[in-house]
């Protein structure tokens, strides 16, 4: 399929997202998530993708956010309709996705931009990033998950006063605080993050299916994260993953996955 708002590219297992709307600085509007939302769904059901990574065109920004001039006339109910459905169609979509994504992020990632990095499992920063939740400065507060997820990868203190403030981060802060997992030299953002889909790549796909979910479980209300670990360990138990895994092992060679 042909998207008028992302360029989509699969090199070896690794499934790349660019949200290509430079002259916007990549904001997402609801044509973009739309378009997300559906190479999203065809990425978890290619076999030849792995992990998927999400980022943004050009060297300035990741996504700076929602488009502001589309928000700008939406009443209260429209508001609650667009939180929903960008929520059901990618925030929540991808923090449960069953294959591992990574944000790429580029430059800056704002308000919407940063809950979408958010949202992936892991975050690679290119060193010159900035990213912050501007939306008190708008009159608004994040709708994306922002609320949440914040405060549940960097702490609540720490969440609160980047979401009060409404002030930028640089990368090292992120790094520093554990909103970014790597940072590295812009020119370096295509092959750390190769290196780090790599390192996912070798491992069994089975396996880390189960292993998102139970960690996910733990987050979600009235889920008992334990129990939801327990249930995801045994269904191991009957995978070819497994068993591929335990004989390489007692044979003393590299397991094929």
């Amino acid at each position: 399929m042909k998207y008028q708002n992302l360029t989509l590219n699969i090199h070896k297992k690794i499934g790349w997202i660019t949200i290509n709307r430079p002259k916007k600085h990549n904001a997402l509007n609801r044509e973009t998530l739309a378009e997300l939302h559906e190479a999203l769904v065809g990425y978890e059901e290619d076999n030849r993708v792995r992990v998927v990574v999400l980022t943004g065109a050009g060297d300035t920004a990741f996504v700076a956010g929602a488009d502001i001039r589309e928000l700008s006339d939406l009443s209260a109910q429209e508001g609650a309709t667009l939180a929903k459905e960008g929520n059901e169609k990618v925030f929540d979509y991808i923090e449960h996705y069953n294959k591992a994504v990574i944000a790429a992020v580029n430059g800056y990632a704002l308000g919407g931009g940063l809950e979408l990095a958010m949202a992936c499992h892991l975050r690679v920063f290119v060193d010159t990033a900035k990213v912050g939740m501007p939306e008190t400065s708008l009159g608004l507060i994040p709708g994306y998950g922002g609320t949440q997820r914040l405060a549940q990868l960097v702490g609540r203190g720490r969440a609160m006063e980047i979401l009060l403030t409404a002030n930028m981060l640089d990368a090292s802060r992120a790094y520093e605080i554990g909103l970014a997992n790597r940072v590295c030299a812009a020119v370096d953002l295509q092959s750390t993050v190769h290196e780090l889909a790599n390192e996912i790549i070798k491992n069994a796909p089975q396996a880390q299916q189960q292993l998102l979910a139970a960690v996910q479980a733990g987050y979600e209300p009235n889920t008992d994260g334990f129990a939801a670990e327990t249930e995801a360990f045994s269904v191991c138990f009957d995978s070819e993953n497994f068993r591929q895994g335990v004989t390489a092992f007692l044979q003393k060679r590299p397991p094929k996955f």
